[in-house]
């Protein structure tokens, strides 16, 4: 058995190709019985997210099961194999476990060190297991994958530090303010960056905050995003009142012009009043002549991309750290890998010492009558598996335990040699 990955991510496909191959949740069984279906994959577990779509199987044949994963996915997004391939990545072996191991830590994310993915994975298991694509094989590659996610948060810091502009404003914003539950919020404009402004506000606990937005119902839409926090909604044509009550203003606006500048403030706040401008518009949506009020600080995207770009570098730093728990990881689940090869001879060996227990007990239980053999069946019974049991389990251990692969070998060898066991007819299955 190999294992493979096929799929596509943010880094090989545009976001128009990544929605054709996308699998939603509902449809996941179906389509995880379509790969089954194929006749080389023999497991198969599917990560979809709106950043990446990611097909891992189990094959017993590396090129034909590729194929096969390969034309399913060809069949659900009617796409052809000659225009869905250039998009397409294929991992195998060592290769494909290093993989999920690196997307469960967050270290293939389109934002490095991010959490969500490892939910996701944790998700795909949950989901493959239920729809019964997940078997021994990959059921033990998940476990693992999620084992060096939880490491890499754990015993790193890649998840902290702002890595978007928006992020960056709100952590700003919280260094020079400290406790931002104490001061009252505005957020000019209610588009997609100022979703993401709001989330991470109230995150960090800010619970009085004001939208002003030309249309006073997406506003409203984005305020009922958040009903935990305290969100009062604006029309444009009372932002400078909005403005001149607040603490803090965010502006995230499409306006090619400024919408804010000294005169504007001037004329609405009192003498000195302390205030702080957070401008992620381009082109601006604060005029840098704000400044030279008292009291006055705006910080426009040149500023905050510092912030990011100081962040980034941080996570570059740990992500180094994160590939060293990794590996070692990978190195857990490579000694389990190794290990399945001894599960043919193991299984051998128990049968052929079952098969003689069967027989052994049959003879005994014949001799010692009908009467005493149906009185005392169950006891002997138990007694002679209890016997096999503690005989094997030594040898079985020791043999799974050994890393030397060719000191397994030759065990195994040995094995079948003393005992005559012919492994080719019995399957490795059941005792794995």
């Amino acid at each position: 058995m190999n294992i493979a990955v096929v799929g596509l991510s943010h880094k090989t496909a545009p976001v128009e190709v990544r929605e054709k191959l996308s699998i939603p949740e509902p449809q996941t069984g179906e389509a995880i019985g379509q790969f089954c279906s194929a006749s080389h994959i023999e497991e198969v577990a599917i990560l979809s997210t709106c950043n990446r779509l990611e097909i891992y199987i189990v094959t017993n044949d590396t090129q034909p099961g590729v194929a096969e994963a390969i034309q399913v996915l060809c069949d659900r997004s009617k796409l052809p194999a000659h225009a869905l391939r250039p998009y397409l990545f294929v991992l195998l072996h060592e290769d494909a476990v290093m993989h999920i191991m690196r997307v469960a830590a967050g270290l293939d994310s389109l934002v490095l060190g991010e959490g969500q993915i490892l939910a996701q994975v944790k998700n795909t298991h949950k989901l493959g297991q239920e729809c019964k694509g997940v078997g021994r094989i990959l059921n033990r590659l998940l476990k693992q994958a999620i084992t060096a996610g939880k490491r890499v948060r754990t015993e790193t810091n890649i998840g902290t530090g702002a890595v978007s502009i928006s992020s960056a404003a709100v952590e700003l914003a919280q260094i020079k303010a400290e406790n931002l539950a104490a001061n009252k919020m505005a957020i000019i404009g209610a588009g997609k960056m100022s979703r993401l402004l709001v989330q991470h506000l109230v995150s960090k606990g800010a619970n009085q905050i004001a939208i002003v937005n030309r249309s006073a119902r997406r506003a409203e839409e984005l305020a009922n995003q958040f009903p935990e926090a305290q969100i009062t909604v604006h029309p444009l044509t009372e932002m400078m009142s909005v403005i001149a009550a607040s603490d803090m203003v965010f502006t995230s606006t499409s306006s090619t012009q400024p919408l804010l500048d000294r005169a504007k403030l001037e004329a609405v706040l009192p003498p000195h009043h302390p205030m702080m401008l957070f401008d992620i518009s381009v082109p601006r949506n604060v005029d840098s002549d704000v400044n030279e009020i008292p009291g006055v600080r705006a910080f426009n995207v040149d500023d905050l991309k510092a912030v990011v770009a100081q962040n980034h570098e941080s996570r570059r730093q740990m992500a180094l750290e994160a590939e060293g728990l990794l590996e070692e990881e990978m190195e857990a689940f490579h000694v389990w890998w190794q290990s399945l090869e001894t599960v043919p001879t193991i299984n051998c060996l128990r049968e052929k010492i079952e098969t003689i227990r069967e027989q052994e007990l049959e003879k005994a239980l014949s001799r010692l009558g009908s009467e005493f053999a149906e009185k005392h069946q169950e006891v002997i019974e138990a007694m002679t598996r209890g016997i096999v049991n503690k005989i094997l389990h030594d040898p079985m251990v020791q043999l799974r335990a050994q890393q030397d692969i060719e000191a397994r070998r030759q065990a195994m060898a040995t094995l079948r040699l003393l005992f005559n066991l012919d492994t080719d007819s019995v399957s490795g299955e059941q005792y794995g």
